[in-house]
């Protein structure tokens, strides 16, 4: 069962939430850079224990990756996009599942969208919009 956020409990997570996801994208910029030093300058001629070393570091990071987007998700909101900075904090509006919808930069939840429509169908939360819960 989902947690359901408010406009205002979902504002009053975000600074929490963009925490989390920083640390997510951080961990993930790590994950990259050891791939990458494996597949390049590791890929070529390698010593096989530092090979090994290198490796055991990158799974060491790709599984604290995972358990960051687990902290994330575990706080209730749903990761759309690393790339594109997407959250979505779920909601209702009347009886209909929908999303409250985050995009990095933003500084607080501004939009929401239907739960079969995607960054592309968001609309602006209404200050008089009393029918969001």
């Amino acid at each position: 069962m989902p947690t359901y956020f408010t406009i205002q409990e979902a504002n009053e997570a975000l600074p929490s939430v963009i925490q989390k996801f920083k640390a997510l994208q951080k961990q993930r910029e790590e994950v990259q850079k050891l791939e990458s030093y494996l597949n390049s300058e590791m890929g070529m001629s390698y010593n096989l224990g530092d090979y090994a070393t290198v490796k055991k570091q990158l799974n060491s990071a790709v599984t604290k990756f995972y358990t960051a987007i687990e902290e994330l998700e575990n706080s209730g909101v749903i990761l759309k996009s690393i790339d594109e900075g997407l959250l979505d904090f779920p909601s209702k509006r009347f009886d209909e599942d929908v999303w409250l919808c985050w995009k990095e930069g933003e500084s607080e939840i501004k939009f929401w969208h239907e739960k079969d429509v995607g960054f592309m169908g968001r609309k602006p939360l209404s200050v008089s919009d009393e029918s969001l819960v």
